[in-house]
């Protein structure tokens, strides 16, 4: 039986980040951001937030089920904070130390219902950027 879906938030440095990123996309996860991407828009020194909100199952993949889809709050070079999708096997996020008091994870839930996501910031970004840096048809 698969552990249960835990209920807390975890904080990780950008470099613990884009590891269970390029995890993810070695196991081809459909929730995740391009590791390119996030190198290029991350603050280096920040702390991100994973929290696991539910349990993703794939029948016709049992060798990485189930997995567990987490809301992730980036913070962006801009010093913004934007919202992500990311699954993550339930050992990796077992491996994460636990760093945040219980004041702390309720701050960070709360800064993940206000956050934009890391669609509508990238759309921002480009349309402040001008024509110039729109991507071409």
């Amino acid at each position: 039986m698969a552990p249960a879906l835990p209920r807390t938030v975890r904080a990780i440095g950008t470099g613990q980040l884009l590891d269970l990123e390029q995890e993810a996309a070695a196991y081809g996860f459909s929730q995740r951001l391009p590791v390119d991407w996030l190198r290029e828009h991350l603050a280096a020194d920040a702390r991100h937030y994973l929290f696991p909100t539910l349990v993703h199952r794939l029948r016709h993949r049992p060798e990485v089920s189930p997995q567990w889809r987490c809301q992730l709050l980036l913070t962006v070079s801009t010093g913004e904070q934007i919202l992500g999708l990311l699954d993550v096997l339930p050992d990796a996020y077992d491996k994460l130390p636990e760093t945040l008091d219980a004041a702390s994870k309720k701050d960070v839930v709360s800064r993940i219902e206000r956050a934009v996501t890391q669609r509508e910031w990238a759309e921002r970004m480009a349309a402040d950027a001008g024509p110039e840096h729109m991507p071409r048809n």
